[in-house]
Parts: C-alpha cells; sequence; structure tokens
C-alpha cells in the first residue's frame, strides 16, 4: 500500500466525489485537498500536474489525472 495519498478535489467535482467514495470504500487513507478553497494548494496541483482540473491524485510522488479508477487501483495494489 502507498505511504502518502493526497486528492486534489473540489466539493462540487462528481467525479472527484466518486474518487473520495472509492477510496474510502477500499479503506484507503488519503489527504482530501479541496483546491477550490485553497488557492496555494491550487497552485501546488497545477505544478505538480500540468493540470487545472480535478480529481488530481498524487500516491507516493507520482500523478494520476482524473478518476483513473484502473491506475488508482494498480498504483495502490487493490
Amino acid at each position: 500500500m502507498a505511504d502518502k495519498i493526497t486528492a486534489y478535489t473540489t466539493q462540487s467535482c462528481p467525479h472527484c466525489i466518486r474518487l473520495k467514495e472509492f477510496l474510502t470504500e477500499k479503506g484507503v487513507e488519503f489527504e482530501n485537498v479541496d483546491v477550490s478553497s485553497d488557492p496555494a494548494k491550487a497552485d501546488e496541483m497545477v505544478k505538480k500536474s500540468g493540470q487545472m482540473g480535478v480529481p488530481v491524485v498524487e500516491i507516493d510522488g507520482e500523478i494520476t489525472i482524473g478518476f483513473d479508477k484502473d491506475a488508482i487501483s494498480q498504483k495502490l495494489g487493490i
């Protein structure tokens, strides 16, 4: 299992909601960062991913753009 997982999301994004539900259902601990309420974290997400859209998931320093369940599962080994 990954050591550090950060989900860059917004509250109104349906893909973000599904991502958080998926991680929670799988028992994966993660830090949720609401980029709509934290401009500094939004800038951090853009610098790391090159993307302005959410969700962006960082798993042990590796970035996954969007709710790509297969890629996320593979990186987490679930």
